[in-house]
């Protein structure tokens, strides 16, 4: 699956467009976690186990969205957005989405 941030994909041409694809995710933080990122951040510095999990969803997130592009039988993903919300104070979402098109 070809995925860009762009109107169009770079020396392909929109041969056709099935409309907007996404994928979402609700990710809450685990607890053992929370208390290593909490003392990270007295010392300041990347809070590794938050990245590590953010990484994570993204990437459920992205795959879902494929997934739903394939089923309508694109090849292609123009204008991909990442959007994030809070859900609860200890849950965020993660949604991504797209147009789902295919390109020759």
């Amino acid at each position: 699956m070809i995925m860009v941030n762009t109107e169009t994909v770079p020396n392909k041409e929109i041969v056709e467009v099935y409309g907007i694809v996404r994928g979402n995710i609700i990710h809450s933080k685990n607890i053992g976690k929370d208390i290593v990122a909490g003392f990270r951040t007295i010392v300041g510095g990347e809070i590794k186990e938050y990245t590590v999990m953010m990484t994570e969803a993204r990437d459920i997130a992205q795959q879902r969205m494929i997934e739903e592009a394939e089923k309508l039988g694109a090849n292609a993903i123009v204008n991909i957005r990442f959007m994030t919300a809070s859900v609860m104070q200890s849950a965020a979402e993660l949604m991504v989405y797209g147009t789902a098109v295919k390109v020759k």
